[in-house]
């Protein structure tokens, strides 16, 4: 039963249930929860707390997002913390479900992975030498901001990708889905479904004939807990009848809005095809600030370039942390939710770790200095320890160090020092320093 209907015909008094299990916990409100919680002796709570949360539709934003009009105001919507959150909170016995097996291609779980879960699902590779299951579909279109915030090239492409689809004999027994960034976007595309099953009878029959998991037309709010073996992504937004890109993407600037991207790319099996007039070049990071954006441009990148992409986010110099102790510096802070990048230069002496400023990602919030290769490499102790350090504060750096035998003996406190640092930084009027993410 669903929490409100356990409330509604479950009398108060009602004998206790042995025990009461939660599914997709992280849609569920706290005040619905708890009166299902007083009915039982023993609770399980499932769910992820990278997937969607709850959502309040009726108390939209009337204020424009990020000084744009129209779009993001109409779009966003209220967060609220669920029982997930909260039994998290609490410190709950905690056990984590790692083994991956929905996808049938390791290439659709690998962006999720490696953005999402630290790289800790245990994914599977598929039998094939060139696992590309995410293909990126380019798109001549425009999106019709401040009007029916649609893109018709987009919901036209779907519908002819619809068709050929059910129309292939060698696809008869994959099953398909659309996924949309709004809800204007999904009636567009069927409105227009439906106009070509009725001019073509030979599609109405090959989609009402799939009786098992029918095609479904979903936007990112409703989509959680469906999938399919094939999955069709409209981006919707893109250059407007002027050429402009505004920073806004609807739910995706949001505070939840990278957990909605989350869900919407991980629902298929076998294939994600994207449908996309923007490039992710046209995504520019230093104008906006959601991680859900951001996630977006990285995303968009993966399907054109595959794993070389990812690679290039996380290290953007191409290099790999120079010690386990740089290693476990970069697991504390990514578990907090910091965007790390080891070795930041281009010549032989490169700071071990640098922060990304979340607030503008086009650069760094803070680099840390750990007593490794770089730091031995100095030939004298005032090149290590004075010198050098005053040169990156002159070009705009913070730095901050962490001597390995602090981290020996209390690395609890040193997270919290750096933590305390971040945050502290943070709600400073601006973005600190000019440093730019380092390329090679």
């Amino acid at each position: 039963m669903s929490p409100l209907s356990v409330s509604q015909y479950l009398d108060a008094g009602y004998a206790q249930f042995d025990l009461v299990v939660f599914d997709e916990a992280s849609q569920i409100p706290v005040w619905d929860a708890v009166g299902v919680i007083a009915r039982g002796k023993q609770l399980a709570v499932v769910g992820d707390p990278k997937q969607l949360p709850p959502t309040n539709f009726f108390n939209r934003s009337s204020d424009p997002d990020d000084g744009e009009t129209g779009d993001a105001a109409y779009e966003q919507v209220e967060d609220l913390e669920s029982i997930l959150d909260e039994c998290l909170g609490a410190g709950m016995n905690r056990l984590s479900l790692k083994w991956h097996y929905r996808s049938r291609h390791e290439s659709l779980i690998t962006f999720s992975n490696v953005t999402y879960y630290g790289s800790e699902l245990i994914t599977f590779p598929s039998p094939v030498t060139d696992d590309i299951a995410v293909r990126f579909e380019r798109v001549q279109g425009v999106y019709d901001r401040g009007g029916s915030r649609t893109n018709g090239a987009e919901a036209d492409a779907i519908v002819l990708g619809i068709e050929a689809h059910y129309l292939d004999p060698k696809k008869v027994r994959l099953t398909l889905g659309v996924v949309t960034f709004n809800q204007t976007q999904q009636a567009l595309i069927e409105t227009l479904l439906d106009a070509r099953r009725r001019a073509s009878p030979e599609l109405d029959r090959a989609i009402e004939a799939r009786a098992h998991e029918k095609l479904f037309i979903k936007n990112l709010e409703n989509v959680q807990g469906d999938e399919r073996d094939v999955i069709f992504f409209s981006i919707t937004y893109g250059p407007d009848t002027s050429g402009k890109v505004t920073m806004n993407f609807g739910p995706l600037n949001g505070e939840g809005g990278h957990r909605r991207l989350n869900v919407a790319i991980s629902r298929a099996r076998e294939a994600v095809v994207i449908y996309s007039t923007l490039m992710p070049e046209q995504i520019d990071l230093a104008r906006v600030r959601a991680a859900g954006v951001r996630d977006l441009k990285h995303y968009l990148e993966f399907a054109i370039r595959g794993a070389r992409a990812l690679a290039a986010q996380s290290a953007p110099t191409g290099l790999d942390p120079d010690s386990p102790f740089e290693v476990a510096v970069i697991a504390k802070l990514r578990a907090h939710g910091w965007v790390v990048h080891p070795q930041v230069g281009c010549s032989g002496y490169r700071i071990d770790l640098a922060v990304v400023d979340p607030r503008a990602p086009g650069r760094y919030l803070v680099g840390i200095e750990c007593d490794g290769r770089a730091y031995h490499s100095g030939a004298t102790a005032r090149d290590r320890d004075r010198l050098r350090q005053h040169v990156l504060e002159s070009l705009g750096w913070r730095i901050h160090r962490i001597w390995s035998t602090d981290w020996w003996l209390n690395p609890q406190g040193e997270v919290e020092k750096m933590l305390k640092l971040l945050a502290s930084l943070m709600e400073t009027s601006e973005a600190p320093g000019e440093a730019v993410v380092a390329t090679p």
